[in-house]
This record gives C-alpha cells, structure tokens and sequence, in this order.
C-alpha cells in the first residue's frame, strides 16, 4: 500500500459510449439534475456531465455510418449496473428523481451488503446504481 498521501485515490469518472450525445446529455440534465458546459467536437461527439462531485462522460458510440459497441452491461452479465454512485440520503434522490420523471427500476431497498439502494435506467439503456452506507 503506498502511504504517500500525494498517491491516493480521489474520484473515478464513468464513460460511457451513447447513441445521440444532445439527447442523452438532455436525459441527464432534466431527468437526473446533472448539468453540463458545452459539447466538444465537430460535428459534437462529446459532453461531460456534472452533478455535485459526481462526473460521467458521454461520447457517441460510433462515428457517422460506424458500427455500434456492445453495451450496457446487464445486457452481458444479468444483475450488473454500469455505474454506482454513493449517495447521503438515497430516499430523498429517489424522490427527486422520480418527480423529474426518470426511468426508475425499483424502490429503495436495503442490501445484504450493508447498502441502501435503487437503480435507473438512461435512455442508452446503462444503468446506474445510488446508493447509501447503512454503517456511516
């Protein structure tokens, strides 16, 4: 383990390949309270998304007239997400993002692994996972 304290960790920032960069970047700005700055590209092919500390980059998946990726995870592995984000209170974002109308999978609920969660479904069909530490 280094103990340099210059060494550690501070955040990981999800990629994730979409089939239309404006509407995804539209879908998580109005259905997940992300907001971004500007598209990069010409014609635009990507857009970093923000929301408190939490960023996820969207890239489109193909260039014009390419071939497709294979994504999103559950689609490969049953019972997988592809990004998990922690959350302070689960419960309340639940609520937020169920007024705002995104595409809840199930309620909040508490896990074997000590976590309180729920999961949505993007319009690209990725899937992120919120969740709370019941321990903190």
């Amino acid at each position: 383990m280094p103990d340099d304290a210059a060494a550690q960790l501070e955040h990981a920032t999800p990629y994730l390949l979409v089939d239309d960069v404006y509407q995804s970047a539209e879908y998580y700005r109005d259905r997940l309270g992300f907001r971004f700055e500007q598209f990069w590209g010409e014609p635009p092919r990507f857009v970093m998304m923000l929301r408190d500390g939490i960023r996820i980059m969207l890239r489109a998946a193909a260039e014009p007239g390419g071939e497709s990726v294979a994504r999103p995870n559950h689609r490969r592995v049953q019972h997988s997400f592809d990004v998990y984000v922690r959350v302070r209170d689960v419960d309340a974002l639940y609520a937020e993002l169920r007024g705002r109308g995104a595409n809840l999978l199930y309620e909040p609920c508490d896990r074997p692994h000590d976590c309180r969660e729920f999961e949505i479904e993007d319009l690209n069909g990725y899937r992120i996972c919120f969740g709370q530490d019941l321990l903190a």
